[in-house]
């Protein structure tokens, strides 16, 4: 038996998304060209963070798009996992694009190149411009899942990525000091890396369909065994299909009376409400079956 629940995404912030990623597009081949012209690395890894970034959006609006798909008898919850796929993948990208500039500025540190600094100020503003528009365009959804907090956090990232190369910049040109751009490669690469580990962890947690963070199942377990007539608890499992979406469910053991006088109904509607109003990680969607006590010996010896 389970409540009934409407599996709907709500809004998935499509619109936002891409114009996100036209501003991003549009500063990508910006900071290519800018690479190119001054030969920085600080600029060309600021780029590659924008092309991961631009990638990243696309995935994001693509998976957007997939979550607002219906459930069907084959996917029965439809593309909400979608989103988590999405996060997890840009985040890969990102922690790739991170170790690079990290060994990329090492070995300039030795090996120094020469920078323009006047390009070198120019492209870092217009990008600081860019990312700026598009963390204003995304800062109001960045708190609806998963999938829009990953594109937030790029945007921010690369906004400082923007910010380290402009004072890269100013540097070179007030002091000559070149091997600043290298640490404003490593500095960079030092905001990309521990992000995308996070995020990893996260959409790892979700797809592992580990319990809920927040959520202790011994105390569920324990205030349900407080509810009159319930005899026992098991096969109690909790997971996350997506952001916002956490699910519980269980097997709970009842009184032969109240199967017999029809109090089961309310039993479970008792249950249900339990789970949905008594933990901070409120589980709207649970499925839990009732069952006579003599019902165990028809079970599997390997539940719990």
């Amino acid at each position: 038996m389970s409540a009934g629940h409407d599996h709907g995404v709500g809004t998935s912030h499509r619109g936002r998304l891409a114009v996100a990623f036209a501003i991003t597009a549009t500063i990508l081949v910006a900071e290519v060209i800018g690479a190119l012209w001054t030969g920085s690395l600080a600029l060309l890894v600021d780029a590659g963070h924008m092309l991961t970034d631009a990638a990243g959006l696309a995935m994001a609006l693509v998976a957007a798009s997939l979550a607002l798909r219906p459930p069907t008898p084959a996917r029965t919850w439809g593309f909400r996992r979608a989103e988590v796929l999405a996060a997890g993948a840009q985040a890969t990208v990102l922690l790739g694009v991170g170790i690079y500039a990290f060994v990329e500025g090492v070995r300039r540190l030795y090996e120094p190149h020469e920078v323009s600094s006047t390009g070198l100020l120019l492209f870092g503003i217009v990008g600081l411009a860019g990312n700026i528009a598009s963390m204003l365009v995304l800062s109001t959804g960045r708190a609806a899942n998963l999938n829009m907090r990953a594109a937030f956090l790029e945007v921010v990232n690369d906004a400082l990525g923007s910010v380290a190369v402009i004072i890269s910049a100013i540097v070179i040109a007030t002091t000559g000091w070149v091997r600043i751009d290298a640490i404003a490669g490593m500095v960079i690469a030092a905001l990309i890396v521990p992000r995308a580990i996070a995020i990893l962890r996260e959409a790892g947690h979700i797809l592992l369909e580990s319990t809920p963070k927040g959520l202790d199942l011994d105390d569920v377990r324990a205030h349900l065994l407080a509810v009159p007539h319930v005899q026992d608890v098991h096969d109690l499992h909790a997971s996350t299909i997506a952001t916002g979406l956490p699910v519980l469910t269980a097997h709970v053991v009842l009184d032969d009376e109240c199967f017999a006088d029809g109090h089961a109904a309310e039993m479970l509607a008792q249950l249900q409400d339990c789970v949905a109003a008594h933990f901070t990680v409120s589980i709207e969607h649970s499925t839990i079956q009732l069952e006579p006590p003599h019902h165990a010996e028809r079970e599997h010896a390997a539940h719990a």
